[in-house]
């Protein structure tokens, strides 16, 4: 196995913290991908990790994803993530979260944070007693929220993939991986969009709640991969799409929120060479990180929503260039972030 020293180098990051308070059993992790378009900003994720390795190669991942995410959006942004290795459940949760923020007060401003999978508003809203650095939360009445802008994003992009396989998104079968805070938006959005909805989730309640609201039909979580649909939506943890997914997949087109869906990049690979249609998750995803337009004044709430609408847009023309050149959208994405970031680098000199 790959050791978290050499992913972390293998990935390009600058710093990787690993934080461990054994007053209150704190075990987290801050890894803190790009700072070279900006201060690095990412979620701080609360989930109990089969082990602390298994912790740190997620917060790798997905901090770089972020990077990857505000440099195709066009943001002077850096990517990082924090995690913090526990049940989000524990009785003790905000005495964790408390130790963590201290830590991240430490970095002064240097990496700019939110809330995750484990981690919602008031939990954000806590932690910024501790440090300036937890945004992502505005009050009720202050703005859009993240998750919403986020399933904004998304419902966009599968309308974008929806259009590229020439169909609309109305009648559309759309399989949908996890509906919490993101993907129970999207499928209310989907619904009133007249999509033809299956859902899933590890939450059997919550998938019949969602599935009420919606007129969803509720499948399996182990099934819904393999589920018969024009368009897959992935809206849970990283990695669903491995090589045992690849197998089973009977969908014409991919686009959710969730971060880091493919395991490896071969998997993206092998899904163009099958001509299903792939949308970076880094590009479809990116509502949540572009809501900070709106919380640091550069736009009002309606030019913010205008513009993450604006991600089918960004999508349609990814997967129209891709075609002219020949190769799988994900690929062409990266090398777009790719050479802007080589571009800022060598103008800093």
């Amino acid at each position: 196995m790959t050791s978290a020293l050499d992913l972390a180098a293998a990935l390009g990051h600058e710093r990787v913290i690993v934080v461990h308070d054994p007053e209150c059993g704190l075990c987290s992790v801050i890894a803190i991908h790009s700072s070279v378009l900006g201060p690095a900003v990412g979620g701080t994720r609360m989930r109990a990790y089969p082990s602390f390795d298994a912790a740190v190669a997620d917060a790798l991942a997905l901090s770089r994803a972020m990077t990857y995410k505000a440099a195709y959006a066009g943001l002077a942004l850096g990517g990082a993530k924090a995690v913090v290795d526990a049940d989000p459940a524990r009785p003790d949760k905000r005495r964790l979260l408390a130790a963590h923020a201290r830590a991240v007060a430490e970095l002064e401003g240097r990496f700019v944070t939110g809330g995750d999978m484990g981690v919602d508003g008031e939990d954000v809203r806590f932690m910024a007693r501790y440090s300036k650095a937890f945004s992502h939360a505005p009050p009720a009445a202050g703005g859009p929220d993240s998750s919403e802008l986020t399933a904004i994003g998304v419902h966009a992009g599968l309308a974008a993939c929806a259009a590229a396989l020439g169909r609309p998104l109305a009648g559309a079968r759309v399989a949908i991986q996890g509906v919490g805070e993101v993907g129970g938006r999207l499928a209310r959005r989907l619904a009133a969009a007249g999509a033809e909805l299956l859902v899933a989730d590890v939450d059997r309640e919550r998938a019949a709640r969602v599935a009420a609201e919606s007129g969803a039909r509720v499948v399996d979580p182990e099934e819904v991969l393999a589920a018969e649909c024009d368009l897959l939506s992935p809206n849970a943890a990283g990695g669903a799409l491995d090589a045992a997914a690849l197998a089973r997949l009977r969908c014409r087109a991919i686009c959710g929120a969730a971060n880091v869906q493919l395991a490896e990049s071969g998997v993206g690979d092998e899904l163009d060479r099958r001509g299903i249609l792939y949308a970076p998750d880094f590009v479809a995803s990116a509502g949540g990180i572009l809501s900070l337009l709106f919380e640091w004044g550069e736009l009002d709430a309606a030019a913010t929503v205008a513009r993450v609408e604006r991600i089918g847009d960004d999508l349609g023309e990814l997967f129209s260039e891709a075609r002219r050149e020949g190769r799988a959208p994900f690929r062409l994405a990266e090398r777009r972030v790719e050479e802007r970031l080589a571009a800022v680098r060598r103008a800093a000199g």
